[in-house]
């Protein structure tokens, strides 16, 4: 059986396809920078590496071209796209769906009720879904709700202090996102420490970043709410903000309520703070060479990160594990080191040595802490073959 997993950014498209007889990965590859120019595609297929930059305007045609290097003659893995399986999404919000669904006219219309709540995602998905179902009606396609992790959260960690009859009629509660992310951090550290009753706190630290309180494998608190807008401050994506302050944005900037709203989920978060493109890397660079806003936009992050470490510690009673994935969790000593800063006291201490000497896969804690911390890659995308593959076999 194999299956191609889709992820779709707000300007990029990756894929992997694999052959679930044994979750071998035949190929991977992508588009960044949709829309622009300068677009890169990229493919792995077989030991096969191959890259172009020439303008794709949309997820729709990054999606074509996906297909086209998996079908190549010379270079593709597939003799046709009927030997796919299902394509399976790892799809942000549904609403009124969650796990992993057959896409049909109904899920794709509670996608677009949910666009609101997730501009930047939903909409390339719907679009990507709508194309293939026209062009490829053979193949099955599978959305995986990144909400359906965060199913098992308890109400006093799922319900804002609002009308409750708001969290029926209009979705108002905390969705939580990064599931299939947090999902794989879960099973694999009880993998690796050998145990199923483990509290994990993982943290998905990248362009889009969020905390989850594990608990025996099951998420129990996240950071992001009702959107992917909330929780820690994002690449370019707020995070927490209090609602009140938007009518003095309003009446002072003269804005429309639709172009705060606009602001505040693609021109705030570290890109805001810092004046930056809101790269972690960019930040960095830019604090080197002095900048105040660089340093801001910084501690912002790393105190966000802190305040759900602090809270999820108090709701799972400690932690057996806490552990950083993501690209800048995976990446970036400093903001590990930042986060563990001063935690000796409560049992968490931080080798500064293996810290920097970090890559892939391993333990970064000193042989003192009584909690664990490690550097997991995330991989989403097998996560998601897994529930497509379950599905389909239903």
């Amino acid at each position: 059986m194999k299956i191609l997993v889709a992820n779709l950014g707000s300007t990029s498209f990756k894929y992997r396809l694999f052959d679930m007889t044994d979750e071998r990965q035949l190929a991977r590859g992508g588009t960044e920078r949709i829309g622009s120019a300068q677009s890169r595609s990229y493919a792995d297929v077989g030991g096969k590496r191959s890259e172009s930059i020439a303008p794709v305007a949309d997820h729709a045609v990054a999606v074509r071209r996906c297909m086209d290097q998996l079908t190549d003659r010379e270079r593709g893995c597939l003799a046709e796209a009927a030997e796919v399986a299902a394509i399976g999404f790892k799809a942000v919000h549904g609403g009124r769906y969650s796990g992993a669904v057959r896409v049909t006219p109904d899920v794709l219309a509670a996608m677009d009720e949910m666009s609101q709540v997730a501009p930047a995602h939903n909409p390339p998905y719907t679009a990507a879904m709508r194309l293939l179902s026209e062009k490829l009606p053979e193949i099955p396609l599978v959305a995986a709700f990144e909400t359906a992790f965060h199913r098992s959260i308890p109400d006093r960690n799922r319900y804002y202090g609002v009308p409750l009859d708001w969290a029926e009629s209009c979705q108002v509660a905390r969705w939580g996102f990064h599931g299939a992310s947090h999902r794989y951090i879960a099973e694999r550290t009880a993998h690796l420490l050998e145990r199923g009753d483990l509290r994990v706190i993982s943290c998905h630290l990248g362009g889009s970043s969020s905390l989850c309180a594990i608990r025996a494998g099951h998420s129990v608190a996240t950071s992001m709410g009702m959107s992917p807008q909330t929780g820690i401050p994002h690449n370019n994506r707020v995070g927490d903000f209090d609602p009140f302050a938007l009518p003095v944005i309003l009446a002072k900037t003269g804005r429309s309520l639709d172009e705060v709203l606009d602001l505040l989920a693609s021109r705030s978060g570290l890109a805001g703070l810092s004046g930056t493109s809101g790269d972690l890397r960019d930040i960095e660079t830019a604090i080197e060479g002095g900048s105040r806003p660089a340093k801001i936009a910084l501690d912002v992050f790393v105190g966000a990160v802190r305040h759900y470490l602090g809270a999820y510690l108090v709701e799972l009673g400690g932690a057996d594990a806490i552990v950083f994935t993501g690209g800048i969790g995976e990446n970036s000593a400093t903001v590990r080191g930042a986060v563990c800063e001063g935690l000796a006291t409560l049992g968490i201490e931080i080798d500064p040595r293996a810290n920097a000497d970090a890559r892939g896969e391993g333990p970064i804690h000193a042989s003192a802490s009584r909690t664990q911390i490690w550097v997991v890659p995330t991989n989403e995308e097998i996560v998601v073959a897994r529930q497509v593959k379950e599905l389909l076999q239903g």
